[in-house]
């Protein structure tokens, strides 16, 4: 059955006057609010200073839009703000680390199913249930993360080695490896101030600006400030539908 909920809108910035190639992405910022907390402060949601992702330079808010986002299955409107570089004169969008591109459940409510199911906790179905969410939205998380696991895993355990880690050691089996990576980056991205708060998965969803379940493939990358942890894994990206591009 299809899900009749909200469905979430296309993330991208805007590509009116764009220079020197810069293009247009959607930022994922730690946000340790809930999703109430978010919602309840409208369009006058604090921000911390951010840096475009092309060039580091500054970037001023730049009006916005709203999204649909669910939680515990209640899915509610939230402010999503634009930001404009003022060297590149390009604007992103600046999502909130309790969302991921495309999806309307909330990270942690993701990264729980695709948890329980790896770990051999539970099955997808009785997850589904508990969580309020349609039992074939569950199961294409779980079936998208497999279908990115290698990517995944070395791109996450390359984060872990930036950060000053030990990549773990690969179990033989890539989704295992994939979410043994994304722990082990947690951990070490844990160190920073505001990041521990997080949580597991919205710290996934800042490092790999929301695109964990994307069909198109980028290495994901942590920044702190204007300190960007970028893993030397090249970009392996397909072609995809329209809305699978940021």
């Amino acid at each position: 059955m299809r899900d009749p909920s909200p469905r979430p809108v296309l993330e991208t910035g805007s590509r009116e006057g764009v220079q020197g190639g810069v293009s247009p992405v959607a930022i994922v910022w730690p946000c340790p609010l809930s999703l109430d907390a978010y919602v309840a402060q409208g369009r006058e949601i604090e921000i911390p200073e951010q840096f475009c992702p092309g060039c580091t330079g500054p970037m001023t808010r730049w009006s916005g839009y709203r999204r649909f986002v669910r939680e515990a299955g209640r899915a509610q409107a939230i402010f999503v703000a634009r930001l404009r570089c003022r060297a590149c004169a390009v604007t992103h969008a600046l999502l909130p680390s309790f969302c991921l591109l495309k999806r309307l459940d909330v990270a942690p409510t993701i990264g729980r199913v695709i948890e329980a199911v790896l770990d051999k906790a539970s099955g997808v179905r009785p997850l589904a249930l508990a969580l309020a969410v349609p039992h074939t939205t569950a199961r294409g998380w779980v079936r998208r993360f497999r279908d990115r696991a290698e990517e995944h895993a070395a791109a996450f355990a390359a984060v872990t080695v930036d950060l000053g880690g030990e990549a773990p050691s690969p179990s033989g089996e890539p989704a295992l490896d994939a979410l043994q990576g994304l722990r082990a980056a947690f951990d070490h991205a844990a160190a920073f101030p505001g990041w521990a708060v997080l949580g597991c998965w919205r710290c996934c969803s800042a490092i790999c600006g929301g695109r964990l379940l994307a069909t198109n493939t980028t290495s994901p990358y942590l920044v702190v400030g204007k300190r960007r942890f970028m893993p030397p894994v090249p970009n392996q990206e397909r072609k995809g539908s329209r809305d699978d591009r940021t």
